[in-house]
């Protein structure tokens, strides 16, 4: 069977943008592909001796390198046809993965997925991250976030470490209120900002698009802490999967 070789490197040039370099005048074969941030390898392409990988050939095989973030995983992994322990490469958690059939296309690129992922600088990791859900408070002493929203459905917020455009932010108003009265949508992200009046500090802001409203009464402080085991909302922190699922429940 054809090596998915050329295949695979077309598909890394169009997704990530990278082009194979070729480091070892020894192993012309060998192609790394890394991060233009961070220098780090996510891919690396070699032609060895079967034999080299267990196998009963001589016959050369091409293979992929690529890092997967849990050990368990790489564990179960190389109980399977096609896989291998991570060729040349030290660290448990680099898997060598056959190029000739045995692994299916789609599968490997599955996989360098999760290399690339468990290679990226954080600042990558954060842009790649899928949607996510946040809770964060609003402060009436310093803002009156029900007046805003009065006014306009779209406003602009303190923006809180790790949100970003496309997250969703559950607006907690703090007492007299307690109690969460607003969902909204990250409209845009990392704006910049200088505000400083000895009680607030801004250096980004965001802007939030209003989704929808809640009862006072239906997730009070009091109903938080029961419920969900929230007893307190000092600064952005995840939804809880239960707490989701009663916030996006339909009205």
């Amino acid at each position: 069977m054809k090596s998915y070789r050329d295949q695979l490197f077309a598909y890394i040039r169009e997704k990530y943008h990278a082009a194979p370099e070729y480091l070892w005048r020894r192993y012309p074969g060998y192609a790394v592909f890394w991060h233009s941030d961070n220098q780090k390898w996510f891919a690396l392409v070699m032609d060895v001796p079967g034999s080299r990988l267990g196998l009963d050939t001589e016959d050369i095989v091409d293979i992929v390198n690529v890092k997967i973030a849990d050990p368990l995983l790489v564990d179960a992994l190389v109980q399977q046809e096609g896989y291998f322990r991570g060729y040349h490469i030290s660290k448990g958690n680099w898997v060598s993965v056959s190029l000739y059939g045995a692994v299916g296309f789609d599968e490997i690129c599955k996989w360098l997925e999760e290399s690339y992922l468990a290679t990226a600088s954080a600042k990558t990791k954060q842009a790649l991250r899928p949607a996510k859900e946040w809770l964060i408070p609003a402060n009436p002493k310093y803002y009156d976030v029900e007046a805003a929203f009065s006014r306009e459905e779209e406003i602009k917020w303190k923006q809180g470490r790790g949100i970003k455009t496309g997250d969703t932010v559950f607006i907690y108003v703090a007492a007299p209120v307690s109690a969460i009265l607003y969902k909204c949508e990250v409209t845009k992200a990392d704006i910049p900002t200088q505000y400083d009046d000895g009680a607030v500090h801004m250096k980004r802001l965001m802007r939030i698009r209003l989704l929808k409203r809640y009862l006072p009464e239906q997730f009070t402080f009091d109903v938080l802490g029961e419920a969900y085991g929230i007893h307190a909302v000092r600064g952005p922190r995840s939804v809880p999967e239960s707490l989701s699922e009663a916030l996006n429940w339909p009205m």
